[in-house]
């Protein structure tokens, strides 16, 4: 970037540190590791009736809370692990939100045991980048889920997954690189779609 004037940003953005990273590093960037896809749809079901600032604020805790999302470890938490989250001010303390991030671990295992994978069942919903023009401003504040969105939502809850509408897989979708939703006079918009075009997607299924 250049260190002239401050580079434009998505409207979204604010100038609170973490919120400035994450939306320079991280969002709208391809994710196909299934530790990493699933920490971002826990983090977004957290985030639901939340704003995503305090969840970022609250993400090392979260991280340290929930075995870095490891599927396999919090898979295995039962009821002590269940009380330890609810005493934990480091984290949001809602029952619903740990027990289904918790049921979710075990439905990707199960998932993978099917010979599936987060990362194939996600990105068979990635949009048509032809139907997507880039994005003004006025037209990243009236955004409303996609087909793909409640697709996924569907597929992911036949899969056993909860906490996961269409509202917060969309968010999801956005954060993890399956569309990219930088509005066009973002600084970062193009860096976003050299990342996409240079990203290999998963085969539609895992074996």
């Amino acid at each position: 970037m250049s260190t002239g004037a401050s580079p434009h940003r998505c409207w979204w953005c604010g100038d609170a540190p973490e919120y400035v990273a994450y939306h320079d590093d991280e969002w709208g960037r391809p994710v196909d590791g299934e530790r990493a896809l699933f920490e971002l749809l826990a983090l977004e079901g957290f985030q639901a009736g939340l704003s995503w600032h305090t969840i970022l604020r609250k993400r090392t805790a979260f991280r340290a809370a929930f075995a870095g999302f490891e599927p396999e470890a919090v898979a295995a938490f039962g009821a002590r692990e269940v009380a330890r989250l609810l005493a934990d001010a480091g984290i949001v303390r809602h029952r619903g939100k740990i027990e289904a991030t918790i049921g979710n671990a075990r439905a990707l295992l199960a998932l993978h045991a099917s010979g599936g994978s987060l990362a194939a069942l996600a990105w068979a919903h990635e949009p048509d980048t032809r139907a997507r023009p880039p994005l003004t401003e006025d037209a990243a504040r009236a955004l409303r889920p996609p087909a793909e969105a409640t697709a996924l939502s569907r597929a992911l809850q036949a899969a056993g997954f909860r906490f996961v509408g269409p509202t917060t897989v969309y968010a999801f979708m956005q954060a993890a690189g399956l569309v990219n939703d930088h509005v066009r006079a973002c600084a970062w918009w193009e860096s976003s779609e050299r990342a996409r075009a240079g990203f290999r997607r998963p085969p539609a299924r895992h074996t």
